[in-house]
């Protein structure tokens, strides 16, 4: 299986993650400028979620800090701002990082930036 491919399943798994957790999701691979979000979920009409989500080959995932570049961090958050400020939202906002094996775990690592 290819890289793309493996991130396309990979996202697939962690929508249907969230969807199960009870988020609904509002939009897939957003893009603003550069930069994109792998998908943005909203629970409850109170919290919105910007998620990034990481696809691996093994389960053994280390830090979640080390997944994601200060630099992608920083694009990640100007394309959340960009949503945020386009459908006037005043509620919650958080980052996730969502790591996935191609066996099918998910880890979610909330209010990873």
């Amino acid at each position: 299986m290819d890289r793309k491919t493996k991130g396309i399943k990979g996202e697939e798994l962690a929508k249907d993650h969230y969807m199960k957790s009870g988020a609904e999701i509002l939009e897939e691979n957003y893009r603003y400028k550069r930069a994109e979000i792998d998908f943005i979920a909203i629970f409850k009409e109170k919290l919105l979620v910007f998620v990034e989500v990481k696809t691996r080959s093994r389960s053994d995932y280390g830090e979640a800090e080390t997944f994601v570049s200060d630099y992608q961090q920083e694009r990640i958050r100007e394309a959340a701002e960009d949503y945020i400020f386009g459908i006037d939202w005043k509620k919650d906002i958080r980052f996730d990082i969502v790591c996935v094996d191609l066996n099918g775990d998910v880890e979610v690592f909330e209010d990873a930036f």
